[in-house]
C-alpha cells in the first residue's frame, strides 16, 4: 500500500461516484428506507481464483455514499483467493451500500485483475534473473491504482510518468539524429540520480549505445537469439529490458535470454477484470 498512501484516493473515488450516481440513485431512493441497515458480502466467482487487490477502496467508497461502513472482514492485499472465497464483508446503511456497489466493485475487480495477471507473469519467470515490470500504457486517471496493483501482484513499476526517468525511444533518437547524440543530450539535462535508458532495435544499435556510455538498454521486439547476444555484448553491468510481443506463452523464453526486466503493457492496457459478486441484504 506504500504507493497509495502517498496519493489522495478521495478525488478519484468521488469522480467515479459522480459519474455513476449523477443527481441521485433513483432506484435505491424508491425502494429502501434510509435508516435500514445492511450487510454486503464480496465473494470470488473466477474458476481459477484471483489475487485480491483494492480492499482499501471499499471503505472509502461506501463512506462517500453515506453507508457509515464497518469492515467486518477484509482479506490481505495480494492474498490468493479461490472460487467461492469471501473477500470482504461490510456492514452499514443499506441504501449507501447499494449506491456504492458498482463503483466499489469496478475498482476492486480491475485492480484484482491486474494483480492476478501480474502474479501469473511473475510465476512464469521464477528462477530467472528477470523481473516483470509495467509500462505507461494505463487507463487515463487510473495510473496510480493500476501500478499499485502490479506491485501487489509481484511485479515492479517502470516510470510513473515522463518526469520520473529518462527513456530515449526511437522517435527521440530520430529527432536527435543518432543514438550517440541522444545519449549525450540526455546526460547533459538529466539529474545524476536518473538512470538513462535507451531503446535499441538491432545489435548494431546496442553496440553504439554501449560505446556512448549507456547503462540501461531497452531491447525492442528483438528475436531471442539477439537478446542472448545482447547480454554477451553488454556484460552484467548494463541493465537489459525486453519489450514487445510478450505473452504468458513467450515470457519464460524471453527471461531465459538473460534480460533483467521484461515490460508488459498488457498488465494494464488490456487486462481482464476478475469476476466478483457482491450480495447485499437487509439486517
Amino acid at each position: 500500500m506504500e504507493i497509495l498512501r502517498q496519493i489522495d484516493l478521495f478525488d478519484l473515488i468521488k469522480r467515479a461516484l459522480a459519474e455513476d450516481v449523477g443527481q441521485g440513485d433513483i432506484t435505491t431512493a424508491a425502494t429502501v428506507e434510509p435508516t435500514v441497515l445492511g450487510r454486503a458480502r464480496i465473494t470470488v466467482k473466477e474458476p481459477d481464483g484471483i489475487v485480491f487487490c483494492g480492499g482499501m477502496i471499499l471503505a472509502q467508497t461506501f463512506s462517500l455514499t453515506a453507508s457509515e461502513p464497518a469492515m467486518k472482514q477484509l482479506v490481505r492485499e495480494g492474498e490468493l483467493l479461490h472460487r467461492g472465497a469471501l473477500a470482504a464483508e461490510v456492514d452499514g446503511r443499506l441504501a449507501g451500500l447499494l449506491t456504492g456497489e458498482r463503483v466499489a466493485l469496478n475498482f476492486v475487480q480491475l485492480m484484482s485483475g491486474i494483480a492476478t495477471a501480474t502474479r501469473r507473469y511473475a510465476d512464469a519467470v521464477a528462477g530467472t534473473r528477470a523481473r516483470i515490470v509495467d509500462t505507461r500504457k494505463t487507463h487515463p486517471g487510473l495510473r496510480a491504482i493500476e501500478k499499485y496493483a502490479v506491485r501487489v501482484g509481484g511485479g515492479g513499476n517502470h516510470r510513473f510518468g515522463l518526469d520520473s526517468g529518462v527513456l530515449i525511444k526511437d522517435n527521440h533518437i530520430a529527432a536527435a539524429g543518432s543514438i550517440g547524440a541522444a545519449l549525450d543530450r540526455a546526460r547533459r539535462l538529466a539529474p545524476h540520480t536518473f538512470r538513462v535508458e535507451i531503446e535499441c532495435e538491432t545489435l548494431a544499435q546496442v553496440a553504439e549505445a554501449i560505446a556512448h556510455g549507456a547503462t540501461s538498454i531497452l531491447l525492442d521486439n528483438m528475436p531471442l537469439d539477439e537478446m542472448r547476444r545482447a547480454r554477451e555484448i553488454v556484460g552484467d553491468s548494463v541493465i537489459l529490458e525486453a519489450s514487445g510481443n510478450v505473452s504468458l506463452e513467450t515470457v519464460r523464453a524471453i527471461a531465459e535470454t538473460g534480460v533483467d526486466l521484461i515490460s508488459v503493457g498488457a498488465l494494464t492496457h488490456s487486462v481482464k477484470a476478475v469476476d466478483l459478486s457482491m450480495r447485499i441484504q437487509a439486517m
